[in-house]
């Protein structure tokens, strides 16, 4: 069947447009993240590993239950939790992944910052302008059901492989639920307590700042809660370009057929995202 619109050849011209007159953007943001992301690994790897499962388990174990750390119920709730730390880090580092596992990590870490640096701004934006938050539903829901694979063909295009591309790959990936549940977490708050800070003579930035933002602040850690897991379930596409990690083993496990190494890859993952997922929740149910 003859073709009646070439969609696709147009967003062709339109992204070699953008990569031929914005190159020195594009060289920029590579130089930048390859930067943040070899530092961060640098950084993590010279942490000896004892210290970081001590540091991990502790966060967990605090995240759980606040400044009761030592009473009896601090410990009944909290240790199940540490434990669960101790012994999931300690089978990565037994599995000999230990390296795989701190740079998924920094993978996620780093797209987790970029995607709230971007995605809570926006979130504010619509959940208070009406206007702003018509264009930014439609984006939303494109970037949402859009297949994952799509994104890595630009992300290729204008910064090639290795660790780059992935990174923004998984940020437009992970970005909605920081901005959806930012702007849910505004919009939830109570009309008449914002109407009582307008009575006592709050400025519309105060309200923001000083009623919104920390009422609607559960909601907005439980968004960042689900942009680390979408984040970590990203990175054996990630890989697929070239990103370094415990995805890039259970990559090489599909292409070998090697069913060791992708089970074993692929636990690390999942105990990765258990891990990160206690904890940030434990955050949000304290606030």
């Amino acid at each position: 069947m003859d073709r009646i619109i070439d969609l696709g050849k147009y967003i062709e011209i339109g992204i070699n447009a953008l990569e031929k007159n914005f190159s020195f953007l594009w060289s920029a943001i590579d130089d930048s993240i390859s930067w943040t992301v070899d530092q961060m690994n640098e950084l993590l790897l010279s942490i000896p590993f004892v210290l970081f499962l001590g540091i991990v388990t502790f966060m967990a174990y605090y995240a759980k239950t606040g400044n009761k750390l030592f009473t009896r119920e601090g410990v009944k709730k909290g240790i199940g939790l540490a434990l669960f730390v101790v012994s999931g880090l300690f089978l990565i580092y037994a599995m000999g992944y230990w390296e795989e596992a701190i740079y998924t990590t920094t993978l996620v870490l780093v797209s987790t910052f970029i995607a709230l640096i971007l995605g809570i701004p926006f979130g504010i934006l619509s959940a208070r302008n009406k206007t702003a938050d018509m264009i930014i539903r439609p984006i939303l829901d494109f970037m949402q059901t859009m297949p994952a694979f799509v994104y890595l063909i630009p992300a290729i295009f204008f910064f090639s492989v290795g660790n780059t591309p992935g990174i923004i790959a998984t940020v437009i990936f992970s970005l909605p639920p920081a901005v959806r549940l930012t702007s849910l977490g505004i919009k939830n708050v109570q009309s008449d307590v914002i109407e009582a800070g307008r009575a006592f003579g709050a400025t519309e930035n105060q309200i923001l700042y000083k009623i919104q933002l920390p009422l609607a602040m559960p909601t907005i850690l439980t968004g960042v809660n689900q942009v680390i897991l979408l984040s970590l379930s990203m990175v054996v596409i990630a890989s697929m370009v070239g990103a370094k990690g415990l995805g890039s083993i259970v990559y090489q496990g599909i292409q070998q057929n090697d069913i060791a190494k992708g089970f074993e890859s692929g636990l690390g993952i999942v105990i990765l995202a258990i891990i990160l997922d206690r904890i940030t929740q434990s955050i949000a149910n304290k606030k």
